[in-house]
């Protein structure tokens, strides 16, 4: 018996949708069925995120700290930092990594002076809509130090029925499930 030697099945958010509604015994037979599955894909997707489960999306992301300056944008599309370094000699034989340390909003706010100026040690990460990075101590000289950080992304939406998600293989039985699970809510839940 041959082997298929493909590797590429991969489901599109239509697909989702059908096998979801299918878990639920159930059909898709009006736009507005797919609207609302998309809506509450969107959602599971954004649940994920929240509970770190989406690894795949991380990014590491370098950026050249300014002297005195404190806070960083991340973006929007920032869910969360996982961890930071300050690289010294950034790109010579003699770089090195020193890793800092994440402090909660309270510990940041405790510190007496935020104008003291060195190597910066820690870092907080204000989560607000468009999340930024603050340092402590300010950096005390432009392009000395370069900041290296890895950071939880946002998923693409499902915008339309047509794309496909950005999952990995893996969880492709635990998105239909989760898809399934949060329709039956709505749609049928004796299921």
């Amino acid at each position: 018996m041959a082997i298929s030697g493909s590797t590429d099945f991969e489901l599109d958010v239509a697909d989702y949708i059908e096998e979801a509604f299918e878990r639920c015994g159930i059909e898709v037979r009006t736009g507005y069925d797919l609207k609302t599955a998309q809506r509450s894909l969107n959602l599971m997707l954004a649940d994920w995120a929240n509970r770190g489960l989406n690894r795949w999306t991380i990014a590491q992301t370098t950026v050249s700290l300014i002297k005195s300056t404190e806070a960083y944008s991340l973006g929007t599309d920032t869910i969360d930092i996982l961890s930071a370094v300050v690289r010294t000699n950034a790109g010579t034989s003699n770089q090195s990594d020193i890793s800092i340390s994440r402090v909660s909003r309270d510990a940041f706010l405790s510190i007496p002076s935020k104008l003291t100026e060195g190597r910066p040690t820690q870092f907080y990460v204000d989560r607000l809509i468009s999340p930024s990075l603050k340092i402590w101590p300010l950096p005390d000289a432009s392009s000395k130090y370069t900041l290296v950080f890895d950071r939880l992304t946002r998923m693409d939406d499902a915008d339309t029925s047509q794309n496909t998600l950005e999952v990995p293989f893996r969880f492709y039985p635990c998105l239909a499930a989760g898809l399934a699970y949060y329709l039956s809510m709505k749609r049928a839940p004796d299921r």
